[in-house]
């Protein structure tokens, strides 16, 4: 119902340089959204791909994201009173930010589990396992018929495999509730019924949800960031989401991370979590929903990474939240989309990379056999500016139009706009930059902590993260007052 952002790559063809495609880009999705085509006049976009070793637009993806995210705030700052503000990301600054490099005390962190990778199969093809989550490596071992735990070897991963066909394990690993996925082809992702499904959805949903009165923004106060005041609440973990929340942060809003007790996190925490409050709640028991429901009644922004359908049935679906709080912007985020018949799969930005086609067509462009991954996860990182790019955009038509709003993003979405940027010749050549002059030292409640500082910058409101990092459970589950 209501009003839809439409943008269906390919939406710009025949862009005759990077930074053009770039303004293009953003201009086309700031277009979809209905925003105010004197904001375009205020942003600077420097750089040019390659500045990853990469066939993809990687670097204008994560520009072009972010700089629609960082517009988005200063429209709000201007809606609040403040006068237009330049914009801009160097893109050689905003993939430094999708490279998710951080120390805690010096020490470089990994995520990745020693079983996590792609497989080649007995019939040829490919498959990627993850792994990094206990549960999901045994449960993989155990379909595999390997010893589960820690000591596995890859060996013994890949005797199992030449015992199936790729798409066969897939579809039993995605019946037991893992995460696997068998190499594609663009072509054969095109052909493919989740595919086609994909390819009918905009790259980003903004959709008026119910009925509720405006809520005019307030006039800007003492903090001088965009949204001061605005409170979301973030239920999201891994990547995408948790950076959607991050930025918002970096813009001035207060970001509630809830996490369940009973649900691990990844050590990423520690760097996604910058600028954001942590509170516990179980959403599996009546103490973790009532919780939940009073804090949603004074929110603005709720985000979700839950699997489509996941929340409804704890009573905090779209049209619930609607209810409970008339006037919310909704965010959803999941991996392939919000219809076909992998709505409901699990996904990571490495699966989604190889169902959809993307380690297929890098292996190509490299001249080997084996999938080859992008070098960063850009479908992560560029949903999550997405998706603080709708919920900001949201936020601007109900304070003037009210309603409640819902906006979806997943990254096969995020992966067939990739594929509509322009191809990069001899983005190989290209190597990893260093890190060094983007770096920022800082404390947190993990340990001394070293990360990417935020690469959009404002003339008039920097960017900045007021609170530090803090494991899940160190703030009491209350807003804080303004």
């Amino acid at each position: 119902m209501g009003y839809l952002m439409d943008l269906r790559p390919p939406f710009f063809k025949g862009a005759s340089t990077s930074r053009k495609s770039t303004h293009g880009a953003l201009t086309a999705l700031w277009q979809s959204a209905e925003m105010p085509e004197e904001a375009l006049g205020y942003v600077d976009l420097p750089g040019a791909d390659p500045v990853l070793p990469s066939s993809f637009s990687v670097g204008m993806a994560a520009q072009c994201s972010m700089a629609a995210a960082a517009l988005a705030a200063g429209e709000i700052w201007h809606m609040r009173g403040g006068r237009r503000q330049r914009v801009s990301v160097d893109m050689r600054h905003a993939v430094q930010e999708t490279r998710g490099y951080f120390t805690l005390d010096g020490v470089q962190q990994n995520a990745w589990d020693k079983i996590t990778g792609v497989y080649r199969c007995g019939d040829g093809n490919w498959v990627r396992i993850h792994a990094n989550f206990e549960h999901h490596r045994d449960g993989a071992l155990a379909l595999l018929g390997c010893p589960t735990g820690a000591t596995v070897e890859r060996r013994a991963v890949e005797r199992a495999l030449s015992r199936w066909s790729a798409l066969e394990f897939e579809e039993a690993a995605a019946e037991a509730g893992l995460v696997v996925a068998a190499l594609r082809t663009f072509d054969e992702w095109d052909r493919h019924p989740q595919g086609i499904a994909v390819s009918q959805l905009p790259l980003v949903s903004i959709e008026r949800i119910g009925d509720a009165p405006e809520r005019p923004l307030p006039r800007y106060g003492n903090d001088p960031r965009p949204l001061q005041d605005i409170r979301v609440l973030d239920l999201t973990r891994i990547i995408a989401g948790p950076v959607c929340g991050r930025t918002l942060a970096a813009y001035g809003a207060d970001v509630m991370l809830m996490n369940s007790p009973e649900l691990p996190n990844i050590n990423a925490i520690a760097e996604t979590s910058r600028g954001k409050l942590s509170v516990l709640a179980d959403l599996e028991t009546a103490t973790g929903r009532i919780t939940l429901g009073n804090l949603l009644r004074s929110a603005h922004v709720f985000v979700q990474g839950y699997r489509p359908g996941a929340l409804e049935s704890q009573g905090f679906g779209p049209e619930d939240v609607a209810r409970l709080r008339p006037g919310i912007v909704y965010v959803s985020l999941s991996a392939y989309g919000h219809v076909g018949p992998w709505a409901r799969r699990r996904g990571f930005d490495s699966l989604v990379q190889t169902a959809s086609g993307f380690n297929h067509a890098e292996a190509q462009a490299a001249g080997q056999e084996a999938p080859r991954p992008m070098p960063v996860q850009i479908l992560d990182y560029a949903s999550g500016y997405l998706m603080a790019f709708g919920a900001q955009a949201a936020l601007a038509r109900q304070a003037t139009e009210g309603g409640s709003w819902h906006v979806r993003v997943s990254l096969a979405q995020t992966a067939r706009w990739l594929r509509s940027l322009p191809r990069v010749p001899n983005g190989f050549t290209c190597a990893m930059p260093q890190l060094d002059a983007y770096l920022e030292e800082t404390s947190s409640g993990f340990g001394r902590l070293v990360a990417v500082r935020h690469a959009a910058r404002f003339s008039a409101t920097p960017a900045k993260w007021a609170r530090p990092s803090v494991p899940p459970g160190t703030n009491p589950t209350v807003w804080p007052f303004s």
